[in-house]
């Protein structure tokens, strides 16, 4: 008990302290409280007891996280409830109120209700369908009713959201992409200072591989979080900042890119992790080392280009890719180890960091239609 307090309380302080999700989440909660509220007043007092609970439904059901989605799954859950309405109506007037023609409308509703178009509220047309045969025995007026009962609610739910729509995002994706490739950057900085000074301990190494995935679990977040706010962006009628359309396409396409590199920087330290284990890493030359090295921190660099929140400058980064490559012909053309498990090494590493490379270059295609 005291702990749901306390984590509530935490709640609405991050909520009031700066934008955010916590905000945005109440936001929600008190428009829907607010729109179900006035749905069901005023059902109530326009129209029978036995369809009013529809109208807070409804509300409930139109008030999603954009508003995008609100009207997608407003018209879905319309389309629904029409259907079953018709449905029940048809049946009864046809058929009559028997259990076999209860039965034949179950099972057509639910066929029905599998229609990809509907989405999550094809169910709805089964729990309509049934209000309206048990209840209203499929007579007109009580479909009547319920169709004003879920348009009152629709209405409420929709002002709701017009009248304080939901905040935009556009900068706080930006800035969570370019906080991911800060701490992609320092971590392959701390890799390459270790790698070229001396062989990294078991424990390191192992520490950089927990947070390789720490990190790619973060990007799959903001991936999510992009996506989302580009749903935001759809039929909002709030402004943002000049730019804000190109920058989320942006933002998405450096979020792949960071997975991308994730993936192979985790083969790297998976390699050298089994390097330490074999103890093969010790007998690395000290002149690959330093090459390596050098490779990092300039692939480091590249990075640093494509996550920034301002538009990439394309010579730059080209330029910055133009180093790498040039480093990793220097790692290549150093003078052959003697012993075969140390070259596998060397050429595993190497391999890595030239996927590494395509990556990043791949990157750089597909951030130079917005850059």
């Amino acid at each position: 008990m005291k702990a749901g307090a306390l984590e509530a309380a935490g709640f609405l302080r991050r909520a009031g302290r700066s934008s955010g999700g916590e905000r945005d989440d109440l936001l929600l909660i008190a428009k829907s409280v607010v729109a179900a509220m006035a749905a069901w007043m005023l059902a109530h007092h326009v129209l029978p007891p036995a369809v009013v609970t529809f109208a807070p439904f409804t509300a409930l059901v139109v008030l999603q996280t954009t508003l995008y989605r609100s009207v997608r799954d407003c018209a879905q859950y319309l389309l629904a409830m029409a259907a079953g309405a018709v449905l029940a109506a048809t049946l009864a007037a046809t058929a009559g109120l028997h259990s076999w023609t209860f039965g034949l409308l179950t099972l057509i509703a639910l066929a029905l209700g599998r229609v990809r178009r509907l989405g999550e509220h094809g169910t709805q047309i089964a729990i309509v369908g049934i209000f309206a045969f048990s209840s209203g025995h499929g007579r007109i007026d009580y479909i009547g009713h319920l169709v004003a009962s879920v348009a009152i609610g629709a209405i409420c739910g929709l002002v709701a959201h017009l009248l304080l729509p939901p905040a935009r995002h556009v900068r706080h994706r930006q800035e969570a992409v370019a906080e991911l490739y800060t701490g992609i950057q320092r971590r392959v900085a701390s890799l390459a200072d270790a790698f070229e000074a001396s062989s990294p301990d078991a424990d390191q190494v192992r520490q950089w591989r927990r947070e390789w995935r720490w990190l790619s679990a973060g990007a799959d977040r903001i991936e999510h979080s992009i996506d989302t706010e580009t749903e935001n962006s759809r039929l909002n009628p709030r402004r943002s900042f000049d730019g804000a359309a190109q920058a989320l396409p942006r933002a998405r396409e450096a979020v792949t890119a960071a997975q991308r590199c994730l993936d192979h920087l985790r083969s790297i330290t998976r390699t050298l992790d089994h390097a330490v284990d074999s103890g093969r890493l010790e007998a690395v030359p000290a002149v690959f080392r330093s090459s390596y090295a050098s490779l990092l921190r300039t692939t480091a660099t590249a990075m640093k280009h494509i996550g920034q929140t301002t538009r990439t400058d394309s010579d730059q980064l080209d330029e910055a890719l133009e180093v790498a490559a040039a480093e990793l012909d220097r790692a290549q053309q150093q003078p052959p180890e003697a012993q075969p498990a140390v070259l596998t090494l060397q050429g595993t590493l190497l391999t890595d960091a030239a996927r590494l490379m395509a990556d990043l270059r791949e990157g750089r295609q597909a951030l130079s239609p917005t850059t």
